[in-house]
């Protein structure tokens, strides 16, 4: 979703921006649809808004100030939250050349205004090509979809005196709103929106909402699966403030959280303000269980993880001296919740350092690490939590007992 600062950034030229739509001829149709692998390169249903001296001229500038606002939230979808600062080196390149269609999704214009919303889709491969030469680490895979329930409660000690636009009918609608305007099928973590089933009770809402996992089981035998977060958004008694609870299993593991939000006398605004931020920790969740400790560019689509990982060298097995730079290392697993579970067996392994996610597919992975010793002893530490690390005949091979 773009922020008032996005709409007001600068873009490429507003006759780039034109030409761009003749050459596809989108100005009005549908844009070329992304791979299922690369949908993540799809920024969706994307606000446009300007104003200028005629109509054209705020169309124009609609266009080209939008297609760079789109680009930033592409770049913040693929990369991790630690190496934001590092976007600045692509401060000054032109969206326009990135972008392989986009698509109309509503507009209206006045004499002297342009508001719209456009789906664009950037060109996976020039993205990368960018990422890596400046050597921005980015994951450009997705998580397992996860089903996102919104609810609305308003607690007995908040109900009275509760204004129209607070009360259970208008809660509902805008916090359903506000996650049905984000574009969830091509984020990071895909959701699936679902509705508040009747099975799941007030009292089972209430009991989530204050962190009881015992009621976990209810949410996913309801909804028939394990992957499913319950977004609630509360009005307190002060009815000043919104909170929002985050509970459930998305595709990392089982959290709570809790959020807080100023309610300026607009519901919707603030909605929408916690729907965008809420689907942004998803994301995150995601990045750091597979970035963790990403310092290089991640050349996530370079190696094809259906093969043999790469040697260390050329003369033989992987060396098993100490010393002589990060260990790359191949990772077989049955599917994406073992996956999850060796990264995070990973990440707490004492001494592992610069732990980076090179390539994920459905059933392997490569890692680059450092470990103090060497990888026979790395193995050594590996097998006390059930691992199996192997020196084979193609590299160094991972995999869970």
């Amino acid at each position: 979703m773009a922020t008032g600062a996005d709409k007001r950034a600068g873009g490429t030229s507003a006759k780039h921006a034109l030409a761009l739509m003749l050459a596809f001829g989108l100005s009005h149709g549908a844009a070329i649809a992304a791979s299922k692998e690369d949908r993540v390169f799809t920024i969706g249903n994307y606000p446009l808004e300007a104003r200028d001296q005629n109509a054209v001229a705020a169309k124009e500038r609609a266009i080209a100030e939008g297609q760079q606002a789109a680009f930033r939230s592409l770049l913040k979808r693929l990369v991790p939250v630690t190496a934001y600062k590092r976007l600045g080196q692509l401060k000054g390149v032109k969206a326009g050349g990135l972008i392989e269609s986009f698509a109309v999704r509503s507009e209206r214009n006045s004499s002297t205004a342009y508001i719209a919303s456009y789906d664009f889709v950037f060109s996976p491969e020039p993205v990368r090509r960018l990422l890596e030469k400046e050597g921005i680490p980015y994951l450009d895979r997705q998580a397992l979809t996860v089903t996102i329930v919104p609810a609305y409660r308003v607690a007995p000690d908040a109900a009275k005196g509760l204004p129209p636009t607070l009360a259970a009918t208008a809660g509902s609608d805008a916090w359903l709103y506000a996650w049905k305007a984000l574009d969830l099928g091509n984020a990071l973590t895909p959701g699936s929106l679902q509705p508040l089933k009747p099975e799941v009770h007030a009292d089972t809402v209430r009991k989530l909402s204050e962190g009881d996992f015992g009621m976990l089981r209810t949410l996913t035998q309801a909804y028939g699966t394990e992957t499913v977060v319950l977004a609630v958004l509360e009005p307190e008694a002060s009815q000043k403030k919104l909170n929002v609870v985050l509970v459930g299993r998305d595709a990392v593991q089982n959290f709570y959280l809790k959020r807080t939000y100023r309610l300026d006398g607009d519901l919707a605004y603030t909605a929408e303000l916690a729907a965008v931020i809420s689907l942004s920790i998803l994301e995150g969740r995601w990045k750091a269980i597979n970035d963790r400790g990403a310092t290089a560019p991640t050349p996530a689509t370079s190696w094809d993880p259906a093969t043999p990982a790469p040697r260390l060298d050329s003369s033989g097995p992987p060396s098993t001296q100490a010393g002589e730079g990060p260990l790359t290392i191949a990772v077989v697993f049955r599917g994406m919740e073992e996956w999850q579970a060796i990264s995070r067996q990973l990440a707490h392994t004492p001494e592992i350092a610069g732990l980076e996610v090179l390539g994920l597919s459905a059933r392997r992975a490569r890692v680059a690490l450092s470990y103090p010793g060497g990888p026979q002893t790395l193995a050594l530490a590996l097998a006390q939590q059930g691992l199996i690390l192997e020196s084979t005949r193609e590299g160094w091979l991972l995999t869970r007992r």
